[in-house]
């Protein structure tokens, strides 16, 4: 990123996007929900890091400020979408995203059987609604953290709060979706 700020080169410019691009759609794709918008994002970012190359720091550690980028135009992008971020927690360690291979999966798998199945499929859903009731500030720190398995240092600096927030936001979001777990635990008891 030094180079490419100095010199602007475009072979610099293709590296950068070559050697963050899986990474970084991936974590666009599960806090966004939407490919498309994933997308669109994922661009926007690239034009905002070629932009604003003349405003990075000589030094700095680069993905931290990439994800700091993507992490700002993704919540534009919902702000413009009048929507809040969904993810999936189901997509799968392979890239190619296909339903066909999903259901291939299924049918050759040694899982256990379907009603263990409905229930792992209840479970992420559970979570994924609840995921989606925390306030953004948590949500993002958690994703940042679990899904993207950032340090507490390049979470803070993508979210330009202190290392000791980081964790006290992790803490917090922990926190409450053990309280959103007691809470639907309890009223499966009561039905």
């Amino acid at each position: 990123m030094d180079r490419y700020r100095d010199e602007g080169r475009s072979e610099d410019f293709a590296q950068l996007v070559h050697r963050y691009e899986k990474e970084l759609y991936r974590y666009l794709a599960r806090y966004l929900g939407d490919a498309t918008l994933a997308d669109d994002v994922f661009q926007n970012t690239f034009l905002q890091v070629h932009q604003k190359r003349a405003l990075y720091e000589m030094g700095r550690p680069f993905r931290p400020w990439l994800y700091a980028i993507a992490t700002h135009q993704a919540v534009d992008a919902l702000r413009k979408v009048g929507r809040h971020p969904t993810m999936s927690l189901d997509l799968r360690g392979d890239s190619s995203g296909s339903d066909a291979s999903a259901l291939v999966d299924l049918l050759v798998s040694n899982s256990p059987g379907p009603i263990a199945n409905l229930e792992e499929g209840e479970r992420r859903d559970w979570v994924r609604k609840s995921i989606d009731k925390l306030p953004d500030s948590l949500k993002q720190t958690l994703m940042l953290a679990y899904f993207q398995d950032l340090k507490y240092r390049e979470i803070a600096e993508i979210l330009d709060i202190p290392v000791g927030t980081v964790k006290s936001r992790l803490h917090a979001a922990l926190q409450k979706l053990q309280e959103m777990a007691g809470m639907n635990n309890s009223k499966d008891v009561s039905e």
